[in-house]
């Protein structure tokens, strides 16, 4: 009787796995090749990270959301702190400056969560490595 290895993990387990940018499978392989090239598949269990045609646009949607979030908090944060002096050229700066980077470098990111909170609800079948 051959052992199955069984990579059933919590929601939160996998998605720090995919924050790390591992497989979200096993949290071994490494999901990329660089920082921006996706591997094709992982080195270690196996796992397919390209699903299907429109996978990515979970993972666009994460990205967005991620950086709304962060531009809201930001500036909340600071029409609190700063009332009622409000500097509006430091705030769109920095709003600029952000709403520009935190989306590009945060999406490689995104894509292994998107496949992390993908594989929590929809595991991988029987027939996939």
């Amino acid at each position: 009787m051959s052992q199955r290895k069984s990579y059933s993990k919590g929601m939160f387990t996998m998605a720090m796995r995919g924050f790390r940018r591992r497989c979200p499978r096993c949290g071994q392989g490494k999901a990329f090749e660089s920082y921006f090239k996706l591997k094709e598949r992982c080195d270690v269990c196996g796992y397919n990270f390209y699903r299907e045609e429109g996978y990515w646009t979970g993972a666009m949607i994460m990205n967005i959301a991620a950086c709304e979030v962060w531009f809201f908090a930001f500036f909340v944060g600071t029409l609190l702190s700063t009332w009622p002096d409000i500097l509006w050229g430091p705030v769109m700066l920095v709003a600029l400056i952000t709403n520009g980077l935190l989306p590009v470098l945060f999406y490689p990111h995104s894509k292994t969560m998107w496949m992390a909170l993908d594989l929590h609800f929809h595991p991988a079948g029987r027939n996939e490595r």
